[in-house]
């Protein structure tokens, strides 16, 4: 029984380390970027299996993702924040809708559903106002409130997109934290990220903030001090992770997979290099993927840099600049060659909007706090365990 036990403490250990909240997914075919399968979305999904239940896809009726996706998902515990695309054109958004619809009254949205997104920085990229994205979301609001669903309903945004009216149209707060496209040096990119969320929390009062996207690129150029390498990617990874569970943060990985049907001829050539596995669809780094036992944030929970007066020039500086800097981002991810530049990149529910996923998430939580050394210790136990035993 001992034994046993002490296995199971092993493997525990070792799994939190390698847990996500959600990842990012574009459910194309990762070379060549055509449509996919039941069977392509099923193969995926396992891979994803060991380090995370739940994803987040960007439409639902482009290249009929919406279907296969949660079609693959029926009878297991994933979870799915399905996305509506917008742009400029409305009858985009309208098809997106129509297909929610549609597939609500197929699937069961109340098990495999944890959110619905209306929109991906189409207020960023000038697509659509605050108003009209605001608009959006209270119009799929009451559509699936007619079907009697109560499920949470946000848009994805930059951080500095949000203002009241979008606040007080979403169920939570989305929001999208990239320092790399900021130019942020490494060695400032976590706490970079969480002056935004705190930024951010104090304008959305008592909604929930969650990070719908945040990621670092392995390869490709640099973008001013923000230089893309394997090891940066995993600092920042770390780095981010252990401090949003620390803080009690959800967020959505971007992005699960490197995609190299994605364009390179935009801003930067680091679209294919921001998936957590490679296109082979095996894992970048080893287990575990990050250690929390020892991390320290670089500023206290709940302190923002722009309490400070010098902090609060640069903050309006960087804001200015983020602008700018992160339309590479929106522009440079693109998730779709069908949509109006439908980006992955660019654009992280039961997790998301609501509290079911409290329980996992503060257990995990504690699970990744401790020491990964214990593996080590765990695994002299077992040996000494069976010595006793034997």
């Amino acid at each position: 029984m001992k034994l046993a036990l002490t296995f199971a403490a092993l493997v525990s250990a070792v799994s939190a380390a390698n847990e996500f909240h959600a990842m990012a997914y574009n459910p194309k075919q990762l070379k060549t970027g055509e449509c996919p399968t039941v069977d392509s979305v099923r193969g995926d999904l396992q891979v994803l299996s060991k380090y995370t239940n739940e994803v987040r896809i960007y439409s639902v009726q482009d290249c009929n993702q919406g279907e296969p996706v949660l079609r693959a998902m029926e009878n297991t515990d994933w979870k799915v924040q399905l996305g509506l695309w917008i742009n400029k054109d409305d009858k985009v958004y309208e098809a997106d809708k129509k297909e929610l619809l549609r597939l609500a009254g197929v699937f069961d949205f109340k098990k495999q559903v944890s959110s619905v997104i209306v929109g991906n920085e189409a207020i960023y990229r000038e697509e659509q106002t605050s108003a009209q994205v605001a608009a959006k979301v209270r119009d799929v609001k009451q559509a699936l409130a007619k079907l009697g669903l109560n499920i949470p309903v946000t848009t994805s945004e930059t951080w500095p997109s949000y203002d009241k009216q979008l606040i007080d149209a979403v169920d939570y707060v989305n929001m999208h934290a990239f320092p790399f496209w900021e130019g942020i040096h490494i060695d400032d990119a976590q706490s970079k990220a969480f002056e935004h969320i705190y930024d951010l929390q104090k304008l959305a009062g008592s909604k929930k903030v969650v990070v719908g996207e945040t990621g670092w690129p392995d390869s490709g150029a640099n973008y001013d001090a923000a230089e893309p390498s394997l090891k940066n990617e995993q600092r920042y990874l770390q780095e981010f992770i252990c401090r949003a569970q620390l803080e009690k943060i959800d967020y959505v990985w971007f992005s699960a997979f490197d995609e190299a049907w994605k364009p390179v001829s935009n801003a930067s050539d680091v679209e294919t290099h921001w998936g957590v596995f490679k296109g082979d669809k095996t894992p970048k780094f080893k287990s575990p993927m990050y250690d929390c036992s020892k991390f320290v944030p670089s500023s206290k929970p709940g302190e923002s840099g722009s309490d400070d007066k010098d902090d609060d020039k640069s903050s309006d500086k960087e804001s200015d600049d983020e602008s700018s800097k992160s339309s590479n981002k929106s522009s440079d991810k693109d998730n779709s060659s069908e949509i109006d530049e439908l980006d992955e990149d660019k654009s992280d529910s039961d997790k998301s909007g609501s509290n079911d996923g409290d329980e996992d998430d503060s257990s995990s939580g504690a699970l990744s706090h401790m020491n990964i050394n214990m593996v080590s210790v765990a695994a002299s136990v077992v040996a000494l365990t069976a010595a006793a035993l034997f």
